[in-house]
């Protein structure tokens, strides 16, 4: 007589809806139940977060932690693909967790609208057993690599894109720890651990040239694929599948359609995250002002004009006033072409940012004002009419600029 036994951890409707990657060899029931103990902790739930926490729901991933401070906005759905235009306006985390449910209602998403900080970075990544970097800003990226060193280490993905092309990395360990080897505290053996992000940028690079998004521009296909190969690198990981992608660093180039990998630096010795005599303790991480130290702002909105420094702007409006009761004015506008194109404003003068200090242009522009001066007597006051990153000086030279980007001057006189 043959007798059968129940095995199987997974329930039928499990063993049906995940079959097609159940079958493969080096996945198998053992994964999928490694899937589904699993806490996935994703940072950020823009172009990178969307499409990762969409695949790792799909794929069977326990719990789901999803942490962002934003709402949605129009222009987050050419590249944002987990949210809609129904949710404009909603939280972030809200709009994305409601998509994870509607692939999978078995995965437990957990909700977190909140800015990550040095106060609640420990505590939130503490819970969960892997960290998906999908952030756009220096300042969160050293303290989610800081946190995940500390409270681990935890494996962290971190993927980034801007204008066409995309990166995606792992750091911090080679391989799953298990709970002992976490409770014990030991160190991962040299040949078993990878780069965290310090070893790789001790220093900060200047905030100057650091580009986000807002700025530079994305070609919304790019985070989605680095998104979903983030959400690939988890599933391995975790799982034990294949080779994870620590110690190397892919690069997608979408313009050429290439990929490339670049193999990075050994951990440093003396690294104080993850170093053999690592000093980054909790209390280090509480104390550390990360925007400070970053010299950059720890979210991925444009910056703001420098009130302390130019504190007159003018709005559309206002300058449409201006034109309307005929008052002395010269208008400059140094956006770059495409936003040009977007936009047209006449009359003007126009010159990119990058050519303002030519000897040409600023003879120029003084040339226009001066034209203006002979129908006043009063000095020019410069108005921004546009508040997108800028940051400007004026002293004698009426165009002395430090820092410029997407904007348009006013110079009229001054009352």
């Amino acid at each position: 007589m043959v007798s059968f036994q129940e095995r199987c951890d997974l329930s039928n409707g499990e063993i049906s809806r995940y079959s097609r990657q159940l079958i493969l060899p080096q996945f198998g029931v053992t994964g999928q139940l490694k899937l589904r103990s699993s806490r996935v902790l994703i940072v950020g739930c823009g172009g990178l977060g969307c499409p990762a926490a969409v695949y790792l729901a799909a794929a069977g991933v326990g719990t789901i932690g999803l942490l962002d401070d934003d709402v949605v906005e129009l222009n987050n759905l050419h590249r944002q693909v987990g949210h809609s235009e129904a949710t404009v306006g909603q939280p972030k985390v809200s709009s994305l967790s409601k998509r994870c449910r509607e692939v999978n209602s078995g995965t437990n998403i957990e909700e977190c609208f909140a800015h990550l900080t040095s106060s609640n970075a420990l505590d939130i990544v503490s819970k969960y057993d892997v960290v998906l970097d999908c952030t756009d800003n220096l300042a969160t990226r050293y303290l989610i690599n800081d946190a995940c060193a500390v409270c681990g280490p935890k494996p962290l993905i971190s993927g980034s894109a801007l204008r066409l092309e995309g990166q995606m990395t792992v750091y911090l360990a080679n391989r799953m720890r298990t709970k002992e080897e976490v409770e014990s505290n030991r160190p991962l053996p040299r040949e078993n651990r990878a780069p965290c992000f310090r070893c790789l940028f001790p220093v900060p690079p200047p905030a100057t040239t650091v580009q986000g998004c807002s700025e530079a521009g994305v070609f919304g296909v790019v985070p989605g694929i680095v998104g979903t190969m983030q959400a690939a690198e988890a599933i391995k990981l975790i799982a034990g599948v294949g080779t994870v992608h620590s110690g190397r660093l892919l690069v997608l180039d979408m313009e050429r359609n290439l990929t490339r990998t670049v193999v990075l630096r050994d951990p440093r010795p003396d690294c104080p995250v993850c170093g053999e005599h690592a000093n980054f303790t909790p209390d280090r991480i509480l104390q550390l002002n990360y925007v400070l130290f970053c010299g950059a702002p720890d979210h991925d909105k444009p910056s703001s004009v420098n009130m302390d420094r130019l504190r007159n702007r003018i709005t559309v409006q206002q300058l449409d006033e201006l034109r309307r009761l005929g008052r002395p004015h010269v208008l400059l506008d140094i956006r770059p072409e495409v936003e040009v194109d977007l936009c047209r404003l006449t009359p003007c003068l126009r010159f990119p940012a990058p050519t303002l200090l030519r000897d040409t242009v600023l003879s120029q522009i003084q040339e226009a004002l001066n034209e203006k001066l002979k129908q006043s007597n009063e000095r020019p006051v410069p108005k921004v009419l546009r508040k997108h990153g800028v940051q400007m000086a004026f002293a004698e030279n009426p165009v002395d600029l430090e820092y410029a980007d997407d904007i348009v001057l006013i110079f009229e006189e001054e009352n």
